[in-house]
């Protein structure tokens, strides 16, 4: 099984590279069921040319709108999902000047307190990573379609993110 899934890991890096044209770094993306390392997906961020890397990282909280959480488990189809990450790096590089990318994604059961989403983005200047993981981060949640449900004291729901219910939004424009 996790001979399949480093194959499978193996398959989406290659893309990226095809994507990334010639002299252009690879961007990452990864869904794994397993827990996410945070030093892990910073590290695929390093370059000595870049002088900041931004992190986001998305944590199971332990209240929601007053509900006590016990857990969250997340669903998606992966292959759609991976192209879909991929993309968003696209529209990220389309706008900003960034050095890598790197975007790992959680499926199956998250524990209150362990981390759903990573993201890093280095860059030359700290302006152009803190703006891109900014827009990655709420296009990943618009527009890549990885599913979540709540488990609290009391029951259970399939939540919808408020930004699943807007258009896509295209890079912002420089001030």
């Amino acid at each position: 099984m996790a001979e399949a899934e480093s194959d499978r890991q193996r398959a989406i890096q290659s893309e990226a590279d095809s994507h990334s044209g010639a002299g252009m770094p690879a961007d990452h993306v990864e869904i794994s069921a397993d827990p996410l390392s945070l030093d892990a997906v910073v590290a695929r961020c390093h370059d000595d040319g870049a002088g900041a890397i931004v992190t986001f990282v998305g944590i199971t909280r332990n209240v929601f709108e007053g509900k006590k959480v016990l857990k969250l488990e997340y669903e998606c189809y992966v292959p759609m999902a991976e192209r879909k990450l991929l993309e968003l790096c696209g529209l990220v590089r389309g706008r900003w000047d960034v050095t890598k990318i790197a975007i790992a994604h959680r499926t199956g059961t998250v524990p209150v307190g362990e981390s759903s989403v990573i993201i890093a983005v280095s860059s030359v200047h700290r302006k152009e990573a803190l703006e891109a993981t900014h827009y990655a981060i709420d296009e990943l949640k618009a527009t890549v379609p990885i599913w979540k449900k709540e488990f609290f004291e009391g029951g259970d729901v399939w939540k919808e993110n408020a930004e699943q219910r807007r258009e896509p939004l295209p890079p912002p424009s420089s001030l």
